[in-house]
């Protein structure tokens, strides 16, 4: 009879055990409930982060002086990353590596999109920096002399802006046919037989002072702190070339994106550009 007790005591004690047990089970796994829970919240607040490429000026300051702020009061952070070229911050966009980017002008989008057979989209106009020409061992465009070295970008889209700039300002007349994408090949009448150096549109303003002049995109003459006074001709104000927000064709309507384009286009940037460059070299749009 005592036997049958003790082990009956012996298998109340087992069933506690076991119990006791279970409910631990149990509570290491609300445990880990909540472990995952606060790396979906930790994911959560990632997503909150946009990353956007740039060339340093003016794109880099509007973004961090103008646009962050107002992403910041509807809850983003912005991140930039400076890119000093016109090629990876689209290939970056392309692989996914950065959200957006914020540099370039609709031809020179098309014009990449089908040389590298890329898929990038432009979601916002942002403002236009107008292309000027600046003098460099020339004073004037009436000085140019016979043989006279003019130095342009050359990247197809830049160099055929420049050289429409240049017959606008009456230096050479181009075929009747050219386009945006205009070459030395295209010129019709060079009159004082100008020479042409092409160079990557990053180093222009770098060889002005080598060439008699130069025909230089804004951000990289307000990037090297050309002097007004260097300024011989400036393309109008109805320029087409409108330099954009670009995505990866899909993320048009994420909420990354939706986000952007609000803050971008707002009027506290509009604002910060026409105080920040009054005198013309960005205009927003």
């Amino acid at each position: 009879m005592e036997i049958a007790k003790d082990r009956s005591k012996l298998a109340w004690g087992a069933a506690i055990i076991a119990l006791a047990a279970v409910i631990a089970f149990g509570l290491a796994g609300c445990g880990g409930s909540s472990s995952s829970s606060s790396a979906a919240d930790s994911g959560s607040a990632e997503d909150k982060v946009i990353t956007v490429g740039a060339s340093p000026t003016p794109h880099a300051e509007i973004l961090n002086e103008a646009v962050k702020p107002v992403l910041e009061a509807d809850g983003w952070t912005l991140e930039v990353k400076e890119f000093t070229d016109y090629v990876l911050p689209n290939t970056a966009t392309e692989d996914g590596e950065i959200d957006a980017n914020y540099f370039q002008h609709i031809p020179y989008l098309d014009d990449f999109n089908a040389e590298q057979g890329t898929h990038l989209v432009n979601v916002a106009g942002v403002h236009i920096e107008p292309m000027r020409i600046y003098a460099g061992k020339t004073a004037s465009l009436d000085e140019l002399a016979d043989g006279a070295l003019v130095a342009v970008p050359n990247d197809a889209t830049n160099e055929g802006r420049a050289l429409l700039l240049l017959e606008a300002a009456g230096v050479i007349t181009l075929n009747e046919d050219a386009g945006v994408t205009a070459t030395p090949k295209d010129i019709k009448d060079n009159p004082k037989n100008i020479e042409f150096k092409e160079v990557e549109a990053a180093s222009v303003p770098t060889v002005l002072p080598d060439v008699d002049i130069a025909v230089i995109n804004t951000n990289y003459a307000l990037g090297a702190d050309i002097p007004a006074d260097k300024i011989l001709y400036t393309e109008d104000a109805d320029s087409p070339y409108v330099n954009v927000l670009v995505v990866k064709e899909g993320n048009e309507n994420t909420e990354k994106t939706q986000a952007l384009v609000k803050a971008i286009t707002s009027q506290d940037v509009k604002d910060y550009i026409a105080k920040k460059y009054p005198n013309g070299e960005v205009v927003a749009v």
